[in-house]
């Protein structure tokens, strides 16, 4: 059984239909990237998956359906989101920031400290910047702290949106290269992402959408090689096979 199942899901925004009868299923301890070009409506699947648009469609965790779709329902059964833009506290310190990731388990008496402890070792930087604001940090360094603080949820299920989007190719490995250790870990992770490469390169399997539909589904490594792929978001064959 599937830890999460997504069943012809639609998205509306008024009359507009931005996602039409998108499907999926991600295995614990899975990776699924969702690529497609800018406006293909990526974001928007994650929006109706999460309540935080009109959606139409079944959304399955471990087979049961989520009776009421949203945010806070998804969190308390393990599904966070780190968004599109981060959405930081930046007057808050980075622990602060940290912290409040971890709300609700604390509310619930749960001990935090190995949480935190776990998210420096993972991002070493964030340990030496703990006590700036979040607003003071660069760009990778607020990416490592929305994930970080999405992992003091303790997720049963990762969303990333659009995780390397403004970094410095440096950044993106680096970033990538935690996210595979939390992969090895055991994490299962549904990645939104315009830089197609490093998605499928960490990825067990891929969907590909345009203009709001499913054009092509499969396993990851597949998919680095069809070439209606390569052609529209890998680059040359040549620099696929260097990557």
């Amino acid at each position: 059984m599937s830890l999460l199942q997504v069943q012809d899901l639609s998205v509306r925004y008024g009359p507009l239909e931005a996602v039409r009868g998108v499907s999926f299923a991600l295995g614990e301890g899975e990776a699924l990237a969702v690529i497609g070009p800018n406006g293909a409506g990526k974001t928007s699947l994650l929006r109706g998956l999460l309540g935080l648009a009109r959606a139409e469609g079944r959304v399955l965790l471990w087979g049961r359906e989520v009776a009421s779709r949203s945010p806070e329902g998804l969190l308390a059964q393990g599904v966070v989101l780190v968004p599109e833009g981060r959405a930081l506290f930046p007057g808050l310190s980075v622990e602060d920031n940290l912290l409040l990731g971890g709300f609700t388990r604390f509310r619930k008496g749960q001990d935090l400290g190995p949480d935190l402890d776990r998210v420096y070792t993972l991002f070493p930087r964030l340990r030496e910047r703990r006590r700036q604001a979040a607003g003071t940090l660069s760009g990778g360094e607020q990416q490592m702290l929305a994930i970080g603080r999405a992992l003091m949820a303790r997720p049963r299920v990762l969303l990333l949106d659009e995780p390397s989007l403004g970094l410095a190719p440096l950044l993106v490995r680096e970033i990538y290269r935690t996210l595979g250790e939390l992969k090895r870990e055991g994490a299962t992770l549904l990645l939104v992402e315009q830089n197609a490469k490093v998605a499928l390169s960490l990825a067990d399997r891929g969907l590909v959408m345009e203009a709001g539909e499913m054009a092509l589904a499969g396993p990851a490594a597949d998919l680095r090689r069809d070439p209606r792929v390569v052609e529209a978001y890998l680059g040359t064959a040549r620099e696929v096979e260097e990557g």
